[in-house]
């Protein structure tokens, strides 16, 4: 029995994901993730008209996963220096569960395609920087942050250690988790960062 569209599209993507997981980074071809899936070239682009729409599909699942689960964090949470931390453990607990996703967070899946690709992850990175700054001022709501803080420069600074905790675990062939240190780092982010601003 044939698999819906709508299934063979989500296979496709997951292996795809899946194939972005080998630490050496090789370029995927089509005719790769075709023989991975044992079906012809043809039969993937029966689903997706070319490599950039597959790599967009990815990117789609990954915005809309983390922005449905930051927008749950905000909905639940009242604290907006709690919001921080649990958005931040959740951006670096995501890379450690979706390696091959990482890669493309960071860009490192996208250095041949096709640079719209890396435009649009630059726009992911915007969003989850806004709802850091968001939080941030909420925080300074409730006497958290002060109202004078630079919740744009701060922002941008807590996603500055997210990005680069992405970047240690690709260049580290996935050795070195994101949250392998959060325990020790948090306090440190929060003493350096955020109850100075108080």
């Amino acid at each position: 029995m044939a698999s819906k569209p709508g299934e063979r599209k989500l296979q496709i993507l997951q292996t795809l994901a899946a194939m972005l997981e080998q630490p050496q980074g090789e370029k995927i071809t089509t005719a790769a993730l075709a023989a991975r899936l044992e079906c012809s070239e043809a039969a993937l682009y029966r689903h997706f008209a070319s490599k950039a729409q597959m790599f967009e599909g990815l990117i789609e699942f990954i915005e809309t996963s983390l922005l449905g689960l930051i927008n749950q964090i905000t909905a639940e949470e009242e604290m907006g220096l709690k919001q921080v931390e649990l958005i931040l453990h959740l951006l670096l607990g995501f890379a450690q569960r979706n390696r091959g996703m990482t890669r493309v967070l960071t860009g490192d899946a996208l250095v041949h395609e096709n640079e719209r690709l890396q435009a649009r992850i630059n726009q992911l990175l915007e969003k989850l920087e806004a709802a850091l700054r968001q939080s941030l001022k909420v925080a300074a709501t409730q006497e958290g942050l002060s109202p004078a803080t630079d919740f744009a420069a701060l922002a941008n600074l807590l996603l500055c250690h997210v990005s680069g905790r992405w970047q240690q675990y690709t260049k580290s062939g996935f050795s070195r988790e994101p949250l392998a240190q959060w325990p020790q780092q948090w306090p440190m982010l929060y003493g350096a960062c955020l109850s100075q601003a108080a």
